[in-house]
């Protein structure tokens, strides 16, 4: 049996990490930052973490935390209203299709009133703070497309690392 050079060992080590890292950093996790405070009190501005990209292609539920494409920055949003679905803000409570819903940021936070249509691929997607956040009611509804994770995870800073849904 022919004994192999070390030093290509160490490249074929190196090549599959690269190969590796490729595909978990392209097809399964997706890198993202908190941009200011829009989804304080869950998420901090500038937290670094990663979202799973192969969620996406599972079903997508009311309050996941999203990654979103919108021009030429990602944004991370909630998910609060599905395809076809009538969606209402009215004295601070949230109705879907007229019916009350409990939202998951709870009665601190202020949401001023609106109502939308979503069309048959569409999502509402609002930040938690919602009164300083750009969300869909600056860009208007989401098309799954515009998804490109949900679920997001916390990896810095290390104090705050966690997953958060």
């Amino acid at each position: 049996m022919e004994k192999k050079n070390g030093f290509i060992d160490f490249l074929e080590i190196i090549a599959v990490s690269l190969i590796v890292t490729y595909l978990l950093f392209n097809f399964v996790l997706i890198s993202a930052v908190v941009n200011g405070s829009s989804m304080y009190p869950t998420l901090k501005a500038d937290q670094f973490g990663y979202s799973f990209v192969i969620s996406r292609n599972m079903k997508i539920n009311r309050f996941d935390i999203c990654v979103l494409q919108s021009e030429d920055k990602k944004l991370v949003k909630r998910v609060i209203g599905l395809p076809g679905e009538t969606i209402k803000y009215e004295n601070n409570v949230l109705y879907i299709n007229g019916e009350v819903m409990e939202d998951v940021v709870g009665e601190d936070v202020f949401t001023s009133d609106f109502e939308a249509v979503l069309g048959e691929d569409e999502y509402y997607c609002l930040g938690d703070n919602r009164e300083i956040s750009k969300d869909s009611r600056f860009y208007g509804a989401f098309k799954k497309e515009d998804i490109i994770s949900t679920h997001f995870f916390v990896i810095y800073p290390l104090a705050e690392m966690g997953y958060n849904n």
